[in-house]
């Protein structure tokens, strides 16, 4: 064996960089625009007297709920581990659980009803796919305590007034369902009592597919099953063909009436449909009549129909909801990755969960709320070119450049002198020379490079190089010499001046210089 044999042999083996399927990085243009997003989520909850909550991404496994792990499977749908006492923990799947859990807590000493809201990535251990990720941030709104059906209005208002202040108003309807009306649905199709709760959920799953799958691969979920594009097959809920189509024909009314049409004779003829669908079942028609109260309090604060309205088609697949659900859907087209103009789809949903805080009490705990997908809202923005997004770009750090290495001290003094006056600097750590150090800085979007040679020193100066004036000068200069000559927006100026210069600067470009 030759030595270079032996030296690769002998070699480590280098890792391949890779990301784990289903998450993503995000860098600092894309984080401050989100950022920006969430601000404004925010102001609209405290607008409404939402206050913040912050819960840890590590919850006990059997605290997240029985509809979501499956005690016995620990980790089908969450990310789930042991701690050194044995005890099952997962990161949290959704914001909604661990809230139930702080409120039961604290119970006593929390003012009820309770409005809180909270922002943080959940984790679903789940097949990624596109636009389907295993860590993703929401931004929840939810009200604890409050028992009747306004305190669901309100929050379909608070989702509405949230989609205007981010711009996209006149672009969106929130969709209202019930979950008893659901309920009534499915007894009329034979499936009420406690042995049928799984094929329940199942449904409710399949329905909520109904966007994505379409009716034909929903019919698949509500009988034998469906295979979908990669091989793998998803178990159906095995109704039989009577059963199936009465709750396709259910999700199938039509809830828009359309341009021109009479929306009041809609309307009526529209929840006549509602009360045939759930036939006798009393629990329905008690669904239908909390619908009906919630688009009054809507209408009554300025809502309409084209805003706010009821949906059959809203599921939502958690069967922890007990009364109202919602969804934020997006109404303009997009262009789907088959070439297809299809709608964008939902943003934000959420409902009534009568039952998740009373898990850990004696009593009945009223809930409702609902949850904005971050991403998904935030994709929508970009699609739309929202300028809530296209903030002017924060600029880089000032740039101190390092021509002698043995006087390092000297060039941190100066970047020293910088920060403490506000500015955002940094030192050249690298080991390259002059002009690779211009590249880098400009890499860095920097706005301002200060440059010290011996000279400078000697003569207690530094060069300021306004890099944002140069590169505009510099479209004019033809020629490596005109640049030398011109040395353009760089100035010389005593070291004792330099902050007040790179000050002047940066108010030149930006407002809040020095921030």
């Amino acid at each position: 064996m030759s030595k270079a044999e032996n030296r690769a042999e002998s070699r480590p083996e280098t890792l391949k960089p890779r990301l784990p399927r289903g998450f993503i990085d995000r860098r600092a243009g894309e984080i401050a625009a989100q950022h920006r997003m969430l601000e404004t989520i925010r102001q609209s909850f405290e607008l409404y007297g939402f206050e913040a909550l912050e819960t840890p991404f590590v919850e006990y496994t059997e605290s997240l709920g029985k509809f979501l792990p499956d005690l016995d499977r620990p980790n089908a749908g969450v990310f789930s581990f042991q701690d050194d006492d044995e005890a099952w923990l997962s990161l949290r799947y959704d914001l909604t659980a661990p809230l139930a859990r702080f409120v039961a807590e604290h119970f006593d000493s929390l003012p009820k009803p309770y409005r809180s809201f909270r922002a943080g990535y959940v984790f679903r251990n789940e097949k990624p796919g596109p636009g389907r990720f295993r860590q993703f941030m929401q931004f929840d709104a939810d009200i604890v305590g409050a028992p009747t059906v306004a305190a669901d209005a309100e929050v379909c208002m608070l989702m509405a007034d949230t989609l205007n202040r981010l711009g996209l108003a006149g672009r969106f309807v929130v969709k209202v369902n019930n979950r008893k009306v659901l309920d009534g649905v499915m007894e009329a199709a034979g499936l009420a009592g406690a042995d049928k709760a799984a094929q329940r959920l199942t449904v409710l799953r399949a329905i909520d597919k109904l966007d994505r799958l379409g009716v034909d691969g929903v019919r698949a979920l509500l009988g034998p099953g469906r295979k979908d594009e990669s091989g793998d097959f998803t178990k159906g809920a095995g109704l039989d063909e009577a059963a199936a189509e009465r709750i396709l024909a259910y999700v199938g009314l039509q809830a828009d009436p359309g341009e021109g049409a009479d929306r009041v004779a809609f309307w009526e003829r529209f929840f006549e449909g509602w009360h045939a669908a759930v036939g006798a079942s009393e629990t329905g028609r008690e669904g239908i009549a909390e619908l009906h109260a919630m688009m009054r309090l809507c209408g009554a604060a300025g809502y309409g129909h084209d805003v706010i309205r009821a949906d059959p088609s809203v599921v939502r697949g958690l069967e922890y909801y007990t009364g109202p659900v919602y969804e934020a859907e997006l109404t303009f087209p997009v262009t789907n990755e088959d070439g297809q103009t299809v709608r964008f789809g939902s943003v934000a949903g959420g409902g009534r969960y009568d039952g998740l805080v009373g898990r850990f009490r004696s009593e009945p705990v009223p809930a409702t709320g609902f949850s904005i997908g971050v991403s998904r809202l935030f994709s929508a923005l970009q699609l739309t070119k929202s300028p809530l997004l296209a903030g002017a770009e924060a600029p880089g750090p000032v740039v101190v450049l390092v021509l002698d290495r043995e006087n390092m001290a000297d060039y941190q003094r100066l970047v020293t002198l910088l920060r403490a006056d506000g500015i955002k600097a940094e030192l050249y750590l690298g080991t390259a020379g002059m002009k690779a150090q211009m590249k880098y800085a400009d890499r860095r979007k920097a706005p301002v490079a200060v440059i010290q040679g011996s000279n400078e020193r000697l003569a207690g100066e530094v060069q300021i190089k306004d890099l944002i004036e140069g590169a505009r000068a510099a479209e004019g200069i033809a020629s490596n010499a005109e640049w030398k000559a011109a040395r353009p927006a760089q100035f010389s100026c005593p070291e004792l001046d330099m902050v007040a210069q790179v000050k002047a600067v940066l108010a030149r470009h930006f407002s809040h210089a020095g921030e």
